[in-house]
């Protein structure tokens, strides 16, 4: 990530447990990230809902037995803003996923999906690889245009 940066690039890091408690500071870290980095606040509620999604994914499924770390790297730059979401746990690749049919019912629909599909509705890149036995997620959104 550092070799990418732009001049003027800002960034954080948070890690945290594969707990399901570790993820309410998500909230704040994005928050505070956002507020320091001078994105738009208006952005910040859907920004929240698209890396709680994924990293929920993580939590609940990457590590199936015992505990491990979740490292969330926040960057902005002048012209986007980047997370990238990395775990030691078993490899997932959520753009292989398809989207979830949101033309069925609650009930018609299976089980499953909707967060991968929520999170690429609300960022414009979502990319992911293996590298070094690590699972590297990384969602961009772009502040450059008008859809935010």
């Amino acid at each position: 990530m550092r070799s990418q940066q732009e001049e003027g690039a800002k960034t954080r890091r948070l890690t945290i447990k594969n707990e399901v408690d570790e993820l309410t500071k998500l909230p704040e870290f994005i928050e505070t990230f956002c507020e320091e980095a001078g994105v738009d606040m208006a952005l910040v509620a859907s920004l929240n809902l698209a890396i709680e999604e994924a990293a929920t994914n993580v939590v609940l499924y990457a590590y199936q037995e015992g505990t491990g770390l979740i490292d969330i790297d926040a960057l902005v730059t002048p012209h986007y803003l980047q997370f990238v979401i990395t775990d030691k746990g078993v490899p997932f690749d959520p753009t292989q996923q398809e989207d979830a049919d949101i033309t069925l019912s609650a009930e018609e629909r299976p089980i499953g999906g909707l967060g991968i599909f929520l999170v690429r509705q609300i960022m414009d890149s979502v990319k992911y690889e293996r590298v070094d036995n690590k699972n590297v997620l990384t969602l961009r959104k772009s502040l450059t245009s008008c859809d935010t």
